[in-house]
């Protein structure tokens, strides 16, 4: 893995200065109202440990009325903020952009594990200046997403140097990312979803497995005709720990929730309370509507409710040509990513692993969400499709150069 240089960290900070300067002269909006303004957690005179006691709006998480949101560490930010400049925001949007900055160098030195160098700096300033970032970076309450994706990525750099020499277990990089794992996940809940990351690196990129070989390697296994490999038993020791350690973390939020998930009204989530099949059309069609957004965000919208997207009812809805073909597409790639060995191969399954799996927790696959669509959940997904986009840049390049030299 290269280093980054101070040439390329001031190129990234320059680009996002620039991006993101007139966003220290706005006020408060929409959910910065309640987040900021009316959010009493801000104040000296509310005792710290009120923080951890409440959801990132300020209600007390045994209120029924609650979203659930539980992010204290965003929350002291604010407060931070708040003893440094009170209620003038440009403080808040100056943090929200340096944060937006540190996530874009970090994210530079993690393309470096996958992309050449200058692909990894062209990934890193397309992540800086992607428009999909604006709702996440101009509007505070969007800092859970900034502060979360740092000890995020820092997460899975630290994973990433658990394997010693002769494949052996490096424990103390482990403890630092459950560590890691935990803080971003009291920056925003989203944050646990490294952990499948690094598991998919684990067994993928740094054990070198294909999909074929691990289930050539489980047949024989169950048919007595051979024993797990040790090196593979290694894995298995590394994965369990870190799943076992992220099952506690996940314990503890239940509990902290009070084992309640929070209540949304059809004007949050229309699909949430629809009937099938007309749910589940609906939240197929929001994936590709997502991934539209990151290929053309063109039409960015601060609020998606008030019928934006309209449910799908029928099966004959021309739109569920659009969930089939994203379908078909992405698993194209995941079949191109699992079944083949090589760097490409490799590169690809890391960003489709970025995209998707920190995308589950907004995707209505295991509880409702608030919202229709929210750019701001984008933040981390972004990074894989920037990923796709300088590798395939990266390969357009290469074939340009050697059809030269022929």
């Amino acid at each position: 893995m290269a280093d980054i240089n101070l040439k390329e960290v001031t190129l990234i900070v320059g680009v996002v200065t620039a991006c993101y300067w007139n966003s220290l002269f706005c006020g408060f909006v929409f959910d910065d109202v309640s987040a900021i303004l009316d959010n009493k957690d801000l104040h000296p005179s509310t005792p710290l440990k009120t923080l951890f006691q409440n959801d990132f709006w300020g209600t007390p998480m045994s209120e029924e009325r609650s979203h659930k949101s539980y992010r204290p560490l965003t929350v002291l930010t604010f407060r931070l903020n708040y003893l440094f400049s009170e209620l003038k925001p440009m403080s808040y949007h100056l943090l929200n952009m340096i944060f937006h900055a540190v996530v874009s160098v970090i994210f530079l030195k993690v393309c470096k594990l996958f992309l050449e160098n200058r692909s990894s700096v062209i990934a890193s300033l397309l992540f800086a200046v992607h428009p999909i970032h604006t709702e996440a970076v101009t509007g505070v309450v969007g800092r859970a997403e900034l502060l979360s994706s740092i000890f995020f990525l820092a997460a899975f750099l630290s994973y990433t140097k658990s394997k010693g020499p002769d494949n052996s277990i490096v424990w103390t990089p482990i403890a630092l990312t459950v560590f890691l794992v935990a803080v971003a996940t009291l920056c925003k809940e989203q944050g646990v979803t490294v952990v499948g990351i690094c598991c998919v690196y684990e067994v993928f990129i740094a054990q070198g497995y294909t999909l074929p070989l691990l289930c050539t390697a489980a047949g024989q296994f169950l048919r007595g005709k051979g024993s797990i490999p040790f090196s593979m038993l290694q894995t298995l020791i590394k994965l369990i720990v870190l799943m076992f350690s992220t099952l506690l973390l996940v314990v503890v939020r239940v509990q902290v929730i009070q084992s309640q998930l929070p209540v949304f009204t059809r004007f949050d989530n229309p699909a949430a309370v629809s009937p099938t099949p007309t749910r589940q059309l609906t939240f197929n069609y929001l994936l590709p509507v997502n991934a539209w957004l990151l290929l053309n965000p063109s039409e960015l919208c601060c609020d998606w409710t008030m019928g934006t997207i309209p449910l799908i009812e029928s099966l004959l809805d021309i739109r569920n040509l659009a969930t089939f073909t994203f379908f078909c597409f992405l698993g194209a790639l995941g079949v191109f990513s699992l079944r083949y060995p090589g760097d490409s191969s490799k590169t690809v399954l890391m960003a489709l692993c970025l995209m998707a799996l920190p995308f589950i927790p907004a995707s209505n696959l295991f509880f409702p969400v608030g919202f229709v669509v929210a750019e701001r959940v984008l933040y981390v997904p972004s990074m894989g499709f920037c990923i796709l986009v300088a590798h395939g840049w990266q390969k357009i390049s290469n074939r340009s150069l050697r059809q030269n030299k022929l």
